[in-house]
């Protein structure tokens, strides 16, 4: 269905010149994907230059500013190799101009081949950063080095592009000049109007300028071309969005109307009040489910806001109408404590909650199954398991989706195939910024809890650097005689060659020498029941210091954990930072939260940490963190099924994301199949952009 106009930009990234089965796995893992098979030449068109050589200073040697590069035109005069055995001493080669001498420097490399490449009395040019040193210009591995009579093979402007270990600047620059000589002329997909005001170019010539600067302006995110293809981008995710809720809203809904029954007993049982946020966030959905259009609506709640109350009720509400309703989490832990604490909740309503993962197997799995089947159990909590073919259930009539950001749109429209037009609810615990909902969701109805329970207390939240460790674990000690526990949170899982952070089981043998038994472990990479095992003795007391990686980042609950250590609190984003601060301040113990950083902290650095030594408002920490890292660090990685974008920048291009979202809505509401010219030209660029589900809905309507 592809429009065959493309079909040379999804040719295998292999076609292109120059790249064999050693390069193919180098470019597979600059690309980010498991072998060459998975990459396309489309890929690299849209790996583009963040920087750029300027090769058209020619000053001459003595002219030539220090730590600046120039372009010199010289005649070799001698070469002078290191001493045999001096493997430590470069090799250098001396040429000059009508100006002065340069001196070019080189480390380890082969002298015939310098000797070949760089003749004496030869006139060669060479290009690279020029560096003074007691009145003498030495230049180190020029960039660039040509005899004279092939000067017109060296470019005077060079984008500088991305690379990875192993594969060369030429060969990188070599496929992606081929991979855009493949481009064709693409058809127009926006507004002419619109393009006059923006001052866009047209999208070919967009993609041949990015790659193609002739200064540094031409690399700016505000740059028209750089505007143009991001304003296409979002575009491309607006209507692959709109097309998707046109699907779900196609069919029409159920109404699902609550009584009461269930929901009243355990409102009255629940030892809080519910918040006035909590109140209108559940007003709110009953009211979207009791229409005949299916819900779709984001609930966003700060952490310890209160979103698996809503959650409930929402849930009870769709078995007081006959269904049956589903909480998918992202991992085991969260599903295990999320049905831990709806059926502790949920227990004056008398109904039966469930727990599916993929650890559930052989009898007790099946038992499960017939129950879900035949409508013995009324909600379901689980993992990914939920959605499989084996899971049918008697009368889905609600899918809810816990921290949204783990899943991709299709597995959210996989669980909600599983019934007769069920509503859905998503849920995050990441505050996100307006124009993050609608690059992720599109015009999703959104539902916010902006106060936190009553008894929630406030978190003391202070920064050290790394060198006061010792301290920490001295003030641990007395903490931990008193009964209080802890966690104490390291970034990798083992220690690495590669780096020098403290890995998690390092930091949980030191602790462990400190604290014997009363040390737990828990990490990714243990199995399930390792893990709930961990879990379990920590809220249980029969360890108090829990060591462990952000696996704790979301949903696990012990109330009587006050205090938070964060180990390398520099390399965490601000959203990851908040959630993992969440775990502390849940019972009605003091809690503090300490930010081990090591130094020196850049500016940035500086500013992360200190606001969230400021404030505890996970809308305004959002907001912070989008402007100083990007929308990656709020919506988790493109691997995971969320909108990561390729050219398109949420802090930079905010403005076109709002252009796009009308368009969007302007075109689909007057062709709502794309069938028109333009429509077919919007399916081309959401093919260009590998929004193709997008196009399966569009078939599937």
């Amino acid at each position: 269905m592809r429009p065959a106009l493309l079909d040379p930009l999804f040719a295998s990234l292999a076609s292109l010149p120059g790249i064999g089965p050693k390069t193919g796995e180098l470019f597979a893992k600059l690309l980010g994907q498991e072998s060459i098979d998975d990459c396309r030449v489309v890929d690299l068109v849209f790996h583009l230059p963040h920087s750029l050589i300027d090769r058209r200073n020619q000053p001459g040697i003595a002219h030539a500013p220090q730590g600046t590069i120039v372009t010199v035109s010289g005649r070799v005069d001698r070469h002078q190799p290191p001493p045999r055995g001096k493997s430590n001493v470069p090799y250098r080669v001396f040429l000059h101009d009508d100006t002065g001498e340069l001196a070019l420097t080189f480390f380890r490399a082969k002298g015939d081949w310098l000797e070949k490449s760089l003749p004496v009395d030869e006139q060669v040019i060479v290009s690279g950063k020029v560096d003074w040193f007691n009145g003498r210009a030495s230049m180190v591995h020029p960039d660039f080095m040509v005899k004279a009579s092939e000067a017109d093979t060296m470019p005077l402007v060079e984008p500088v592009y991305g690379l990875t270990a192993g594969l060369s600047p030429r060969t990188l620059r070599k496929a992606i000049e081929a991979a855009v000589a493949r481009v064709p002329q693409l058809p127009e997909w926006i507004d002419a109007a619109l393009a006059a005001r923006e001052g866009f170019p047209a999208a070919t010539e967009a993609i041949s300028a990015l790659h193609h600067p002739q200064d540094g302006h031409d690399l700016d995110l505000q740059a028209p071309a750089r505007r143009r293809l991001a304003h296409d981008e979002f575009l491309a995710g607006q209507i692959s969005l709109a097309l998707v809720r046109q699907t779900l809203r196609r069919i029409a809904g159920r109404p699902v109307v609550a009584t009461g029954k269930l929901s009243g007993p355990v409102l009255s049982a629940l030892p809080f009040a519910l918040t006035g946020s909590q109140s209108s966030a559940i007003a709110e959905i009953k009211a979207d489910m009791a229409t005949d259009q299916r819900m779709l609506r984001l609930l966003q709640g700060d952490v310890g806001s209160g979103k698996t109350a809503v959650a409930l009720m929402a849930m009870l509400a769709a078995v007081e109408a006959g269904g049956q309703a589903v909480l998918m989490a992202p991992t085991e832990i969260l599903a295990r404590q999320h049905h831990a604490t709806l059926s502790k909740m949920a227990a004056p309503a008398g109904i039966h909650i469930d727990v599916l993962t993929g650890r559930t197997k052989g009898r007790e799995r099946d038992q499960i199954l017939e129950r879900i089947e035949s409508g013995e159990t009324n909600i379901v909590v689980g993992t990914h398991a939920l959605f499989q073919d084996t899971v049918v259930y008697r009368d889905l009539a609600l899918a809810v989706v816990d921290e949204q950001h783990r899943f991709g749109v299709h597995q959210r429209l996989r669980l909600t195939a599983k019934g007769i037009s069920p509503h859905m609810l998503v849920m995050t615990a990441t505050p996100i910024p307006r124009t993050l909902v609608l690059a992720a969701f599109g015009d999703m109805d959104v539902s916010k809890l902006t106060e936190k329970p009553a008894g929630r207390q406030p978190i003391q939240t202070v920064v050290m650097p790394q060198e006061r460790t010792g301290e920490i674990v001295d003030r641990m000690r007395t903490a931990i005689s008193e009964g209080k526990k802890a966690y104490w949170i390291c970034p990798l899982v083992e220690e690495t060659e590669e780096s020098d952070l403290m890995s998690v089981e390092e930091r949980h043998e030191t602790l462990k020498s400190v604290f014997g038994d009363a040390v737990g472990l828990v990490h990714g990479r243990m199995s399930g029941p390792q893990k709930d095992e961990a879990m379990l003795a920590f809220k249980s007391g029969e360890t108090r210091l829990l060591v462990a990686t952000t696996v704790v980042e979301v949903g696990v609950d012990v109330p009587d954990a006050t205090i938070m250590v964060i180990e390398h609190a520099e390399r965490f984003g601000l959203a990851q930072l908040h959630q993992l601060r969440g775990r502390v301040g849940r019972g009605q113990g003091a809690s503090s939260c300490i930010l081990l950083y090591k130094g020196p902290l850049s500016e940035n650095g500086r500013a992360r940490l200190g606001i969230l030594r400021e404030t505890e408002d996970g809308f305004r920490i959002a907001e912070e963190d989008l402007k100083l890292r990007g929308e990656g660090e709020l919506l988790g990685t493109r691997q995971s099924g969320t909108p990561g974008f390729l050219v398109a920048s949420i802090e930079a291009h905010g403005d076109l994301l709002e252009i796009a979202r009308k368009e969007a809505a302007y075109v689909l509401e007057k062709d709502p199949n794309l069938e028109g010219e333009r429509g077919q030209a919007i399916r081309t660029l959401l093919y260009l952009f590998r929004r193709d589900e997008a196009i399966r809905f569009l078939r599937a309507g």
